[in-house]
C-alpha cells in the first residue's frame, strides 16, 4: 500500500529539537502567571514622535531589566543540585524568542542580550534587528550546534546549564524571558520557559492599553512581589523609556 493510505513515520526535524528540549525542562518549574492591564499611552506617544524606529520588545526588555535591578528576586535562579539553593545574578540577561525560517523550516531561537538595563534603546534595537535579519547560523551559532547533537547529549547540556552553571547559566540561557505575538494581534497566555521571570504582552488597543503578563518561579517569590514588579514596569515604560524616546526625538 502507498504512503498516502497508511501515512509515514518521520524523524523529528532539527528545527523542532530545541523547542522540544525547552518543553521537557519547563515541566520541572512551578510557574505561576499574573497579568496587569497597562496604560502605555505616554510611551506610545513618545514612540510615535521618535524618528528612530524602536520596537516594543526593546522597550519592554529595557524596562524589565531596570525593574530587576531594583528587585533582586527577579535576578535569582533556583538550583536543585547538589542541594536546593538560590543563586543571585549580578545583572540581568534577557532571552528573547526569535522566529526564523532556515532551509524552509520554521525555527525558534533565543536572542540573548547581556545587561540591557545599561544599554540605550538604540543599542537594544540594533541587537534585536540582528537577531531578526542576521545569518541565523552565525547569530545563533551555539544553539544551531546544540540542535545537531543527539537527544541525550542535548539534554545533558541543558541539565548542566540549568542545575550546575551559575554565571554561565545567565550567559547561555538568560535570567528572564520575553515572548510575544502582539504584532500578529495575539495574546500568549503562558509562554513555556525555564526562567525565573517570563514576560509577555498583547497588542495595544485604541486607548494604547494592553495586557502584560509575568510568569514567575513560585519557589522564589510570591504574587505580591509580582504585582509590584508589574506596577514598576508600567512606570518605567511611561517615564524612563518615554523620556529616552523624547530625547532621541529632540536630537
Amino acid at each position: 500500500m502507498s504512503d498516502s493510505v497508511h501515512g509515514k513515520r518521520m524523524r523529528i526535524p532539527r528545527s523542532r529539537r530545541l523547542t522540544w528540549d525547552l518543553l521537557h525542562f519547563n515541566r520541572q518549574i512551578p510557574l505561576c502567571a499574573h497579568d496587569r492591564k497597562m496604560d502605555l499611552s505616554v510611551v506610545a506617544s513618545s514612540r510615535q514622535r521618535c524618528t528612530v524606529r524602536i520596537s516594543w520588545p526593546a522597550l519592554f526588555v529595557k524596562a524589565y531589566a531596570q525593574v530587576a535591578a531594583e528587585i533582586p528576586e527577579l535576578r535569582q535562579t533556583w538550583y536543585r543540585w547538589p542541594w536546593s539553593h538560590l543563586y543571585q545574578h549580578h545583572s540581568s540577561t534577557s532571552a528573547m524568542t526569535v522566529h526564523r525560517v532556515v532551509r524552509d523550516q520554521p525555527w525558534l531561537f533565543w536572542g540573548l542580550i547581556a545587561e540591557p538595563e545599561h544599554l540605550s534603546l538604540k543599542q537594544l534595537q540594533q541587537q534585536i534587528d540582528n537577531f531578526r535579519d542576521g545569518p541565523a547560523k552565525t547569530v545563533f551559532r551555539q544553539q544551531w550546534q546544540l540542535s545537531g547533537l543527539p537527544t541525550m547529549l542535548r539534554r545533558l547540556v541543558w541539565w548542566w546549564n540549568l542545575n550546575m552553571a551559575t554565571a554561565g547559566r545567565a550567559r547561555r540561557i538568560g535570567t528572564f524571558f520575553l515572548s510575544t505575538l502582539s504584532g500578529r494581534g495575539v495574546e500568549i497566555q503562558l509562554p513555556p520557559s525555564v526562567h525565573t521571570g517570563c514576560l509577555t504582552y498583547g497588542p495595544l488597543d485604541a486607548a494604547n492599553c494592553c495586557r502584560v503578563t509575568l510568569a514567575y518561579d513560585h519557589r522564589i517569590m510570591d504574587g505580591v512581589l509580582i504585582a509590584d514588579a508589574l506596577q514598576k514596569l508600567e512606570h518605567r515604560l511611561n517615564h524612563e523609556c518615554a523620556a529616552e524616546l523624547d530625547q532621541m526625538a529632540d536630537q
